[in-house]
């Protein structure tokens, strides 16, 4: 009985901590949306150049540390957890110093690089952005420790809910004053830190519930524990922002000698809008698959009840499932969508290009958890500094020629030579046959009945609606084949039954799929 409530709360707070998760990333989806739209190309190039340089830390500190911390307190005994957050709460304070230094002194030199000075004062105004870091990732780490989820996952959605807010309000008013598009971009990377000191506020009161801690003493060699397992935890979540980070010292400056200043920056603008759309798909296929993560580590040390296996297989053909779904389905709506939310079609083919980017980070976000609850740390981090480095050298080799087109085509090489890579060095740590050819032949079926349906429906609508303006025209189309499509797709899955109704049971919020698959089949079954 022990056991069976452990391990309910085990998934209740797992399910807790994914809704919350899924929610974070849907908001950091969507805001960059309406941004655009109030700052443009120009002024949505001038964020995106520096916000890889306050995500990669917080990432890694909010959450990589976090969760490192928790799990060292987990391992050891309550005489030795003060002397774990001690040793935490300094050494995060001192990478945080050195990143403040770095980025605030460093802000010339960086922008210099870049290939625009005027960059500088957006990361001076990002280096204050780390100040928190140190007391909220302690604070999380403890408090999910002490199996505390609920005050966690308020922490992370305040936090996000604060920064979108000030981005969106502040850059408003910053560009209804008439201030510079420079200036609304400071404004926006200042949210991060609005948004971390947000999320310390609504977690001081939780935390001291927890009561004060025994005096202990510093266990030996945890510095280096909480560095190695930190960066083990955030490596992929870091991988997006990394090529981010290639892009931003890279493609203008590439695209600038070719075109001058000006369209350069309005290019890498246009090139961003595939960030929020690649961010989505991403969501979709990852937010249940990863909470499966946890269930793999937990079965595999416990010799009843379902086989690790189980979840590692349904863990990848879920997040397939959806990826392959995403990808498709923005290809084949790309144009209608790119103007029903950035007000025109602009790069609309190498947004198609990057989008498909989505099926192979997907696999390498759960791939890479799936390792690290292995113990697997090195050779997914050095597979993904491989790919980092062929990132790099294609934007240099491609861009030059092809523009943004190019950039998204070292992106997709470089994400999917990490992809490729870990499937065989999983199958080699772990011989898991992870679908049957079934699994892969109908889910090209449904992809291609998704298309069908799409395209003729385009067909169909588009003529009937051509005296509207472009823009309504647009979003119509987006807000009617986008759910067609995917309603297609969801029928033919279902009806194949790529995923059991069992299976769906077992990821947290697959009830209704469970119950849509299930209802499916019966009507087919009495016609």
């Amino acid at each position: 009985m022990t056991t069976q409530h452990s391990m309910a709360s085990f998934l209740k707070g797992a399910a807790l901590l994914t809704l919350a998760g899924f929610f974070v990333k849907l908001l950091s989806a969507v805001y960059r949306v309406p941004f655009q739209n109030l700052v443009g190309d120009e002024g949505f190039y001038i964020y995106q150049q520096v916000y890889p340089f306050v995500a990669i830390f917080g990432i890694w500190t909010s959450y990589g540390f976090a969760v490192a911390v928790s799990k060292l307190l987990a391992e050891h005994p309550n005489r030795e957890h003060a002397g774990i957050l001690r040793t935490a709460f300094w050494l995060i304070a001192g990478i945080s110093v050195l990143t403040f230094v770095t980025l605030y002194t460093g802000a010339g030199f960086f922008a210099d690089r870049m290939g625009d000075p005027e960059l500088s004062g957006l990361l001076r105004v990002g280096a204050f952005a780390v100040v928190f870091m140190a007391p909220l990732a302690i604070m999380k780490g403890r408090l999910q420790a002490d199996g505390k989820m609920a005050p966690v996952a308020s922490a992370q959605v305040t936090e996000q809910a604060v920064r979108v807010a000030v981005i969106l309000i502040g850059s408003y008013a910053a560009v209804s004053s008439g201030l510079s598009l420079y200036a609304a971009g400071q404004v926006a990377i200042a949210a991060a830190g609005a948004g971390a000191f947000a999320a310390v506020i609504l977690l001081i009161r939780s935390y001291k519930k927890q009561g004060p801690l025994a005096a202990g003493t510093t266990l030996k060699g945890t510095a280096r524990k909480l560095l190695v397992t930190s960066l083990g935890i955030s490596m992929s979540s870091l991988l997006l922002v990394l090529f981010q980070l290639v892009d931003s010292f890279t493609v203008y400056r590439l695209l600038a000698e070719q075109l001058g200043d000006m369209q350069a920056m309005v290019q890498k603008g246009v090139y961003d809008r595939a960030q929020p759309l690649v961010q989505f798909g991403i969501l979709l296929a990852t937010s249940l698959t990863l909470s499966l993560v946890p269930l793999i580590a937990r079965t595999n040390r416990q010799k009843a009840g379902r086989p690790p296996e189980l979840y590692a297989s349904l863990a990848f053909r879920v997040s397939l499932l959806f990826a392959v779904a995403a990808a498709a389905g923005l290809t084949l709506v790309m144009p209608y969508v790119n103007e029903a939310l950035f007000k025109t079609r602009d790069g609309s083919f190498a947004l198609i290009i990057f989008n498909w980017q989505i099926v192979s980070m997907s696999l390498v976000l759960v791939l890479t958890a799936i390792l690290y609850g292995y113990g697997k740390v090195r050779v997914p981090a050095l597979l993904l500094v491989l790919g980092l480095m062929l990132k790099l050298v294609g934007n240099l080799l491609l861009v030059p020629t092809y523009g943004i087109t190019g950039a998204a085509l070292a992106g997709n090489m470089g994400l999917a030579f990490i992809a490729i890579a870990l499937i065989w060095y999983f199958k080699k740590v772990w011989p898991l046959r992870f679908a049957p050819l079934r699994f892969y032949g109908w889910l090209t079926v449904a992809i291609g009945a998704m298309s069908i349906a799409v395209l003729g429906f385009e067909a169909f609508i588009v003529p009937l609606v051509s005296g509207w303006p472009d823009r309504l025209v647009a979003v119509f189309v987006t807000l009617t084949a986008v759910p067609l499509g995917g309603s297609v797709f969801l029928l033919a899955a279902a009806k194949s039954r790529l995923i059991t109704e069992k299976e769906w049971y077992i990821i947290p919020f697959g009830r209704r799929l469970a119950a849509m698959q299930i209802a499916i089949n019966l009507r087919k079954k009495r016609s």
